[in-house]
């Protein structure tokens, strides 16, 4: 039995008498050093904007939960909103912003990132904006903290659980303690945080390098979607496909596709094979596994797994991963989601929402750059079927159609997703640099 026995005067003041606010491993000596409630040393701590988002780049980027990485705020995912100029003023994120995510499960409650961003923008209302008094705590120390343990301690304290819902709202952030650190030891973080910024956006530059070489080999660089009103095809393409959906007929997929076949092509199963989901956790009741879901992509790669036993293991982790495959999400709304497994995370464990893919002459690189972009994205789009649960059915990709590059041009594109990989990798090492500096100097107090 785990249990902790609290004093009477510890309920006085607070508005909690729940056990898993009381936990023991949330607890945190605060007459250790030199500690500030968080609202004593913020200069704003605001809501966001509760507004329907678009995605036709009507507005103002407008950033939500997903759009925090790793510690900071990216936006190459970003919706947007319609919003009036007054309104947007009130609202505006400004440079090295501090975004505290409010509400969610209660794995992602409390996912708190900076905004570095030179853009225009706003944020959603489930985010909370935090701006601190720099003459005594700085932005990236803020939020160095809130992600280290002293952090995380506390947002699992405060966060109030519901059915597949946890809450922390600002006033009981504001409750939060923050260690006021000597400023020098503050700047020291600051100028990791930066680093570790400038290696993420250096590694999204190597990216997006690979891309552009991608589609300018392939004619696909100006490429235009095609929202035709109508499109008038045959019944015996209705046939075939044995689809009649609007959506599955329209003009860009076609167009993507004649324009893929104007080069050297094959079909993805000629070229690719889709390794089977077929393993049972369940025969290997007492190993332990590495579970891998869609939660757990980002940036193309794999960044966080689940520790379960086989016997625990849920009925859809169903894949072996291997080093290099190609793993793609099989469910609309997340297609995005493509990862390529690294050496060490072979023989991690996967859902059966993911495609494994593996091949002989598409370097795996490659493969995931293909992967990510318009070339798998809007094929695995248009075969997207389902009511409740609308995903592409596993016998249907064999026909989408892949380009095989010159092997000169598979390895440049290559290399440059490595150089990515490795700058995105110094990013984190300088992140979690940062974490343990603070969490070491908070310690030795």
């Amino acid at each position: 039995m785990n249990f902790s026995i609290i004093q009477k005067s510890q309920f006085e003041g607070s508005t909690r008498i729940d056990a898993e606010y009381y936990q023991p491993e949330y607890f945190i000596d605060f007459a250790k050093g030199n500690w500030k409630f968080i609202g004593e040393v913020l200069k704003k701590c605001q809501y966001g904007l509760s507004l329907a988002m678009n995605d036709d780049k009507k507005g103002y980027p407008m950033f939500k939960m997903d759009n925090i990485e790793d510690a900071f705020l990216f936006d190459n995912k970003v919706r947007f909103a319609d919003v009036s100029e007054i309104i947007f003023k009130n609202f505006q994120l400004e440079k090295n912003d501090v975004l505290f995510n409010r509400v969610n499960s209660e794995e992602f409650v409390g996912r708190t990132g900076i905004y570095k961003l030179d853009l225009e923008s706003t944020f959603a209302s489930y985010l909370i904006k935090l701006q601190p008094d720099k003459a005594e705590i700085l932005p990236d120390y803020l939020n160095i903290f809130l992600n280290s343990k002293f952090g995380l301690r506390q947002i699992k304290k405060y966060a109030r659980r519901a059915v597949n819902q946890a809450n922390v709202n600002a006033e009981e952030l504001k409750q939060f303690k923050i260690a006021v650190l000597p400023m020098p030891i503050q700047k020291e973080i600051e100028k990791l945080s930066n680093k570790s910024w400038e290696e993420s956006q250096k590694s999204e530059s190597l990216y997006q390098q690979a891309e552009r070489l991608l589609l300018e080999e392939l004619g696909l660089t100006d490429y235009e979607k095609i929202e035709s009103l109508s499109v008038v095809i045959n019944l015996s393409e209705v046939e075939n496909s044995r689809r009649m959906d609007a959506e599955y007929f329209q003009a860009k997929y076609e167009k993507l596709v004649s324009k893929l076949k104007e080069n050297n092509s094959k079909l993805l199963g000629e070229v690719i094979e889709n390794i089977p989901a077929k393993f049972e956790a369940n025969k290997k009741p007492n190993d332990k596994f590495n579970y891998v879901e869609l939660s757990n992509i980002n940036s193309g790669a794999i960044n966080g797994f689940t520790e379960v036993l086989g016997k625990e293991a849920p009925n859809r982790a169903k894949r072996i991963l291997k080093t290099n495959d190609v793993i793609v999400s099989t469910v609309e709304g997340s297609l995005d989601k493509v990862a390529l497994v690294a050496k060490e995370q072979k023989g991690f464990l996967a859902s059966n929402g993911f495609f494994q893919f593996r091949s002989k002459e598409v370097l795996p690189e490659v493969l995931l750059v293909m992967a990510k972009s318009i070339i798998f994205q809007f094929q695995l789009e248009k075969r997207c079927a389902g009511t409740i649960l609308t995903a592409v059915p596993k016998e249907t990709i064999k026909d989408m159609v892949i380009p095989i590059l010159p092997k000169e041009t598979q390895e440049k594109i290559s290399n440059l997703v490595k150089q990515s990989f490795e700058s995105r990798q110094k990013a984190k090492e300088l992140l979690e640099e940062a974490k343990r500096r603070v969490e070491e100097m908070i310690e030795s107090k």
